[in-house]
């Protein structure tokens, strides 16, 4: 097994939020792929010193082994936590912050309104919602991507989902834009905000429990809200956590690989192209390229509860690991032309959902089925929208994010 590697890659800061701004720094992950794939980097920012995991088999590996690397312990977020014991513990009661088998029993709950059947039945109203967007842009003419296309698909389907009324719409799009954008000064400065943001989020939270309490539909809050394992059901304090993430993951994550596939489609015409020669035909592949392409979530951080290994290298206990999906779907060994955009790539093993294991995205069905209903309506109903201007990238080293993207519409 090797150590810590001898190579100098201080001039590595895929740490720092401002290495995103201006373009992703992808050489930089070639570079370790190459030569550190499991490389111990210094964070000159916090100074906690982490393993960048950035080979395919490897970010599988940490993903897969949540006895070995713990979501729980110090959470799965790249900051470290700056709370109180109190803050900490509450952060540990999300999804994403937990480890089975705490995660399996929370998760056996809310797999309740994500199963195939849901979604399936969900695809008429994203049809729905995709066609009056698109009425809606095409009567602008022209007109920020984001704002007006990419961002209003999830929210209008996350509000179907937790049975919000339209008005909130524009609430859940600034909170969860507040609880992803604390290192962007676009939106706030501080974590301070972020912890505000959240607990806005769960007070909007809890009066759609109350008013689901006080008249019952038969939906996914519904069901969040009934579904029982061993007798318990979800507390206040978990529905309120599960609709936060459901919002930062479902909104966030699905609004930025739309903006990035149109980008990509701009970017490489034939397949544009190809995609409007037959969208039915070709939109599902297209999703997964696109998801691919786009990796919406950059990474997530583990904490190695034992010393153990990665890929031949020697992590000992209590060691911060980060793993770096942006890098994953660009491994050659794993994608044959890993830097071609490709809408017909078959297989395509990316990794954007997570490497498999307990942490895979609970919606990744409903988000592969938003982004190919998208990009199918779009190609049919406005083959000729263009870039009319360059994207305006989001500050984080955590989301791919795009803040802006001017476009026409015709």
């Amino acid at each position: 097994m090797s150590t810590i590697t001898a190579l100098d890659l201080s001039h590595i800061r895929i740490h720092d939020p401002d290495s995103f701004v201006e373009r992703f720094p992808y050489e930089w992950f070639d570079e370790l792929r190459r030569d550190a794939p499991v490389a111990f980097l210094q964070d000159d920012i916090e100074g906690v010193p982490f393993w960048a995991v950035t080979r395919h088999a490897d970010v599988k590996h940490v993903s897969r082994n949540a006895n070995l690397f713990s979501s729980y312990e110090r959470t799965s977020i790249f900051r470290e936590p700056t709370y109180d014991e109190t803050d900490l513990e509450q952060q540990r009661l999300m999804m994403v912050n937990m480890d089975p088998p705490e995660h399996t029993r929370l998760r056996s709950i809310v797999n309740n309104g994500f199963t195939p059947r849901m979604i399936n039945r969900l695809e008429g109203r994203i049809r729905q919602f995709c066609d009056k967007v698109i009425d809606d842009a095409l009567a602008a003419g022209s007109g920020d991507f984001v704002k007006l296309v990419s961002a209003q698909l999830p929210l209008d389907v996350i509000a179907e989902i937790m049975g919000a009324a339209p008005s909130d719409r524009d609430t859940i799009f600034d909170l969860s834009n507040r609880l992803i954008g604390f290192d962007d000064p676009k939106f706030q400065t501080s974590l301070a905000d972020a912890k505000v943001a959240a607990a806005e989020m769960y007070v909007l939270a809890d009066r759609l429990r109350q008013e689901h309490e006080a008249d019952p539909q038969d939906d996914v809050v519904h069901k969040l809200m009934t579904a029982e394992i061993d007798g318990e059901g979800l507390s206040d304090l978990e529905f309120g956590l599960f609709f936060l993430l459901l919002n930062v993951a479902g909104n966030e994550t699905t609004r930025n690989a739309i903006s990035h596939g149109l980008v990509a489609m701009m970017q490489h015409p034939e397949q544009w192209e190809l995609l409007k020669s037959d969208p039915e035909q070709y939109a599902e592949t297209a999703a997964d390229e696109i998801i691919r392409w786009a990796h919406p979530v950059i990474q997530f951080r583990r904490t190695a509860m034992e010393d153990t290994e990665i890929g031949g290298t020697e992590i000992p206990k209590g060691s911060k690991v980060v793993i770096y999906y942006a890098s994953a779907n660009r491994d050659e060994e794993v994608f044959a032309d890993p830097y071609v955009f490709d809408i017909t790539r078959s297989p395509n093993d990316h990794i954007s959902f997570g490497g498999g294991g307990a942490h895979f995205c609970l919606g990744s069905h409903l988000a592969k089925r938003e982004v190919a209903i998208m990009f199918e309506q779009l190609a049919t109903r406005m083959p000729d929208i263009a870039l009319a201007g360059d994207p305006v990238r989001l500050r984080s080293n955590f989301i791919n994010g795009i803040l802006e993207l001017p476009a026409t519409f015709a």
